[in-house]
């Protein structure tokens, strides 16, 4: 399954004031709840090689699942209706998908231990405090090291790498290395024959 990393990112203001009032509808705290049973009781302590069972389970709660996708039993995912997972690509345990809005993994991307990516925030400039949502976008082949953090609305390119611990505030250019707090670009991932060689091999 290819994603279509070519649509806009989705921003959406949830409430005026999450002080108030929550922040998403009854139907949406409702599928939580059932999800949150499900996660607890059969894809939390669910073997680890069986991936192709927890892809199942994503799958009847709306996420939508490539060929061969590796999710491990000990990631936490808070709505997998948000999910998008390219063919070959892996989370791995200890991961924290925070998809209160669109989380998008391209094909063979790796997102390693730790990880966090927040798909939600808050607009701390008003008084009430409203939730914001805006869409995440790994690319293909990408690499998100060990317990980075990856900001909501940040896109991560073709086959950039992500260093262990960095903090992503912005887009990441595609075929980088990039690390720190914040993350910046640090050098080529590869020359480009190499790269050449690197796709073709990742054929099939």
């Amino acid at each position: 399954m290819n994603l279509n990393f070519s649509l806009p990112i989705i921003y959406t203001m949830h409430n005026q004031n999450t002080v108030t009032g929550p922040s998403f509808s009854l139907k949406n705290r409702l599928g939580r709840v059932v999800w949150g049973i499900v996660a607890i009781s059969l894809f939390r302590f669910s073997p680890k090689p069986l991936h192709g069972w927890r892809a199942f389970l994503l799958r009847l709660f709306g996420a939508k699942i490539g060929r061969s996708v590796h999710v491990y039993p000990h990631v936490k995912i808070w709505a997998p209706w948000n999910l998008e997972l390219g063919d070959q690509c892996g989370v791995a345990n200890g991961v924290i998908l925070y998809s209160q809005g669109r989380i998008m993994i391209g094909c063979r991307a790796v997102v390693s231990q730790g990880a966090h990516l927040c798909a939600g925030t808050h607009d701390y400039t008003l008084p009430g405090f409203p939730l914001i949502t805006k869409t995440i976008r790994i690319g293909d082949h990408a690499w998100v090291a060990a317990e980075a953090f990856v900001h909501p609305g940040v896109t991560i390119g073709e086959g950039c790498v992500i260093g262990a611990r960095s903090v992503v505030t912005k887009d990441m250019p595609a075929w980088m290395v990039c690390s720190g707090f914040p993350c910046k670009p640090i050098k080529e991932r590869m020359a480009e024959e190499i790269k050449s060689d690197f796709l073709r091999l990742q054929v099939n």
